[in-house]
């Protein structure tokens, strides 16, 4: 996922945060064999272009970098590559879906290092799953009305039991035990950046929640990724953070 800055240094830096260069994501796809995704602005459509043109694998329509349409969102079946966005709940996941996202993924508090929003919008997400499970038809059309998205699409979801496209944990993970609590909670996978990057030792980092992720429910083998990584990324504590439900 190639961006202009760390999430965590566009978060302490306060800084107008936009797609990255397109020679240097031209020069990561020669480099290396791996799919390789790229970062545009909220609404931003012709950065969209752009990223198509030069053939990333997808696009994330990300609220990490700055926001360039505070109204709109892209109107993502336009293109033929795949967009990723973010949510915070089960509406504005199917909002994206509508839209034209074929991944989803929580917002949680990119480049803090803290997992609580992350959990707080998938606990969010699949209990509102659930709720739709016990729904008749009529309640499930009148609930498709409310929320102002297609009737087919909520009924999709009923009856997977899950949303309709990918869904990965994002927004906080920061160690190998993060990444394993996302997949735990119902995640398909998890993107990290700021988390592997600002630890002491990225690479190792790297590893070790890739294994998580892979063996979320063994945890003896959780035990052993947790080890001897040395620090993680120093989080930070949101205002809202010690106010609880009980």
């Amino acid at each position: 996922m190639v961006l202009e800055n760390f999430a965590a240094d566009i978060r302490n830096r306060h800084i107008v945060s936009r797609m990255s260069d397109p020679q240097i994501i031209k020069d990561i796809k020669e480099a290396v064999s791996i799919p390789v995704f790229a970062k545009t602005r909220i609404g931003h459509y012709v950065e969209a272009q752009i990223l198509e043109e030069i053939g990333v694998h997808s696009i994330d329509e990300s609220e990490v970098l700055t926001t360039a349409d505070p109204e709109y969102h892209i109107h993502k079946l336009d293109f033929d590559v795949p967009f990723i966005c973010g949510c915070k709940n089960l509406r504005e996941a199917f909002s994206r879906i509508r839209e034209g996202a074929v991944i989803i993924r929580t917002k949680g508090e990119s480049g803090n290092g803290n997992i609580m929003e992350a959990v707080r919008q998938m606990r969010s997400i699949t209990g509102d799953i659930r709720r739709l499970s016990f729904m008749d038809d009529y309640e499930l059309d009148a609930y498709s009305r409310h929320i102002c998205e297609p009737y087919e699409l909520v009924k999709k979801t009923k009856e997977l039991g899950r949303l309709p496209v990918v869904h990965f944990g994002a927004g906080g993970i920061a160690t190998p035990a993060d990444a394993a609590l996302m997949m735990q909670l119902g995640c398909d996978g998890v993107i990290v950046g700021s988390g592997i990057f600002k630890s002491r030792d990225p690479a190792k980092t790297a590893k070790a929640i890739v294994r998580a992720a892979e063996h979320c429910s063994d945890p003896t083998i959780l035990a052993d990724v947790s080890s001897g990584l040395g620090t993680a990324m120093v989080g930070t504590v949101s205002n809202h953070q010690n106010v609880g439900r009980f």
